[in-house]
């Protein structure tokens, strides 16, 4: 009973710091560019499973207030493949990594710079999925709806190319050290619900 109600509330602060994180930067938050400062939180999916629900409320909430929104695929299509990014780095982080991901003393072989860098490796790729996801499922139907906007395989695959710069912006340089610092400050996170 108290698992479950930390999940919910979990995935509840999750969703609602999603939201709130998406409007200061709003202009830039929608659209062909999608820096949104609230996918700094998709890391929290390696953490907890609880990330999963909380990450797909927030954006779909985000998404359906948005005032500009761009329909029902962009709403949807968005936050499903928020939805599926989380899930995959849950699963990544569960089935690929063993020992403690982020602690500083996982066991890694090789010389100290090696077992920096392959850890380093390690955490890059278990918090990939929401970029590689976002640029293509959202850069491949974004150019579609925006009103007035060419459609040709170079528009498609540049506005790829921008969602993924700003999403790898946003995990790498602002989530990854967020998700470093919280397992720093509370090294029982790692791994709570296993």
């Amino acid at each position: 009973m108290r698992r479950s109600v930390y999940f919910i509330a979990s995935a509840a602060l999750i969703a609602a710091a999603y939201v709130v994180l998406t409007f200061p930067m709003a202009q830039l938050a929608y659209g062909p560019l999608q820096f949104r400062l609230a996918e700094a939180l998709s890391v929290m999916a390696a953490l907890t499973p609880a990330a999963i629900p909380g990450l797909f409320l927030g954006c779909l909430t985000a998404n359906l207030i948005n005032p500009v929104n761009l329909g029902p695929i962009d709403i949807i299509g968005g936050s499903l493949a928020t939805l599926a990014a989380a899930w995959l780095t849950w699963r990544l982080r569960c089935r690929f990594i063993t020992g403690r991901l982020f602690s500083y003393n996982a066991p890694l072989e090789g010389g100290k710079a090696v077992r920096r860098w392959k850890k380093i490796f390690r955490q890059m790729l278990v918090i990939s999925p929401s970029v590689l996801i976002n640029a293509l499922v959202v850069g491949f139907y974004l150019p579609y709806l925006i009103p007035g906007m060419t459609i040709n395989a170079l528009v498609i695959i540049s506005t790829m190319l921008s969602i993924f710069i700003s999403q790898a912006v946003v995990v790498y340089l602002i989530g990854l050290p967020l998700l470093l610092a919280l397992v720093k400050a509370r090294p029982d996170m790692e791994g709570h619900y296993r």
